[in-house]
């Protein structure tokens, strides 16, 4: 994914280092790398993004490695989905009401 000028590969510790560096930089916590792969899955599944793209994005053969390791529930995201599912009854309900 990320290569010298020349197109050969980083040192993945190098890599790392500059991480680091940018995150002090920008007054951010200190997380690994690795985490903002984990970011991605979830906010891309929470966007609504099929899981089979978020999937081959990430380069798993199973869908089950992208939803059970990948993804994690937001704050809020129980809410919205509650929300949803509370319209989607209300809806029923007043079509059956408008039935009878």
């Amino acid at each position: 994914m990320f290569c010298t000028l020349h197109g050969t590969h980083l040192n993945p510790n190098h890599v790392v280092e500059e991480f680091k560096k940018l995150l002090t930089r920008s007054g951010l916590p200190d997380v690994r790398f690795h985490d903002l792969r984990h970011s991605a899955a979830t906010l891309l599944l929470s966007l609504g993004v099929h899981p089979k793209v978020v999937q081959e994005l990430l380069g798993h053969t199973q869908i089950s490695m992208t939803m059970d390791v990948y993804s994690h529930v937001l704050p809020g995201m129980q809410q919205d989905d509650m929300r949803q599912l509370d319209a989607a009854l209300i809806k029923q309900e007043r079509h059956e009401k408008e039935e009878e």
